[in-house]
This record gives C-alpha cells, structure tokens and sequence, in this order.
C-alpha cells in the first residue's frame, strides 16, 4: 500500500481513507485500512516484531477521508477520550439530492441501531436505546438537482449523517441503504474533509485537511475548498 499521509510521528498516523475500504477487518475478508498500514509502518521502519495501530474513531465503509490513528496505546486511550467527550471536531462534504429549503440550518434527531440489520432509524426521544443525534448543516453550491453540503457533527451516531439528511428529504447521492440510489457504482458522496485534535502527548490542537476525490458528483461543483 502506498498511502497518502497527512501527518506522522511518534504517536499519530493521519491517512487519506480510501473510498469502498473497511477500517478493520471485517467478514467480507477484503484488505482492510488497519491491516494494510500495519503491514507498511513494518517495511517502513524495518520492524522485526508486531506493529501496534489503534482504531480511534470510525468511518462508514463507502465513505473516504481523514482517518486518524493511534500509535501507541498511550496515544489511543486519550485520543479515545477526547472523542467520547465530544472535544474533536469533524466536518465532512457531502452532495445530496434536492435544494434543502434551508441553506444552512441544525438538525435534532434521536436515533435507533438495530443490531440484526445494522440499520439506523429517527425514532422518537422516548424509546429505549434512542441516543441523541445533532449535527449543522450548510449549504455551498446546488445544481443540476444537487446540493453540496458543509456538514458539521456535534455528536457521533452511528451513519447519522445518512439518516439525518435522508430524515429531511434530501438523501446522499449514491448512498444505496437510505436514500434512492441511482447512479449504481458511483459509491456514496460524503467524505470527512477535517479533522480537528488535541495531540494525545503535546496537547496541541490539529487541523487535519482533505479534499474530496476529483470524480462525480464532487466535480459538478468545481473545486470548492475546504476553509
């Protein structure tokens, strides 16, 4: 693998995912992310024994962009704290279908995972299990029946981003479990276009930067760059 590297160093590996790969191993047995950068930090740095590479936070198989690793388990840990106190931001580019009647706006939902099919559903704020989903919303371009979107998260659900913007009536293109899939093979249009973190060891804060690939339905829009 040759992967494209945002940053390195002792504690972090920020990578570029790739579109349609799992982060981990999973029961379809296709090369995963974890894996494949295992494998290249060993060659890399000559490794005689096992690499240790932590999974912090996750993204949906179809979708790309910035993915941050730990690499050590001290770097894990408060990485893993930093993201289960909502102190990380994340923003991701998504293009979905329709004009939302609100350029820019904040969605509260309350959502439900059901572990046999691994669908997320908007439910109700009294049912068991519900957890609360918030996320903002901005509207950058639309044409041609689409929108690009600046999507923002204030929490971390499971596919929330999917089911949030379908909730509303404006699916993401190409996202074939909630939305009206069209366009076959194209793969969902939403990427993780930043990631923001207090380095686990200096405490600085990070701004980590990727832009979405050059293919459609991202190039209708132009290049419009992340701020």
């Amino acid at each position: 693998m040759n992967p494209d590297v945002l940053y390195e160093d002792n504690h972090l590996l920020v990578v570029v995912k790739p579109r349609n790969m799992p982060i981990m191993a999973d029961e379809s047995g296709d090369p995963d992310l974890q894996e494949a950068l295992k494998a290249w930090l060993k060659e890399k740095y000559d490794k005689p024994g096992n690499v240790f590479l932590g999974i912090v936070h996750r993204l949906d198989r179809p979708v790309g962009g910035v993915m941050v690793f730990a690499k050590t388990s001290k770097a894990a840990s408060r990485l893993s704290a930093q993201i289960r106190d909502q102190e990380t931001g994340k923003i991701y580019r998504a293009v979905v279908h329709g004009v939302p009647a609100q350029p820019s706006d904040r969605l509260r939902d309350f959502l439900l995972k059901d572990d046999r099919t691994r669908n997320v559903s908007r439910v109700s704020q009294n049912t068991p299990g519900a957890k609360e989903a918030l996320l903002d919303y901005e509207v950058l371009a639309h044409q041609n029946g689409m929108s690009m979107m600046r999507v923002k998260l204030q929490t971390g659900r499971p596919h929330q981003i999917r089911v949030q913007l379908a909730g509303i009536g404006h699916p993401i293109v190409g996202d074939a479990r909630y939305g009206n899939n069209t366009e076959p093979g194209t793969g969902i249009a939403l990427w993780c276009s930043v990631m923001e973190i207090d380095h686990p060891v200096t405490g600085k804060r990070m701004r980590f930067v990727a832009d979405p690939p050059a293919i459609w339905p991202w190039t209708a829009f132009g290049m419009i760059r992340e701020r």
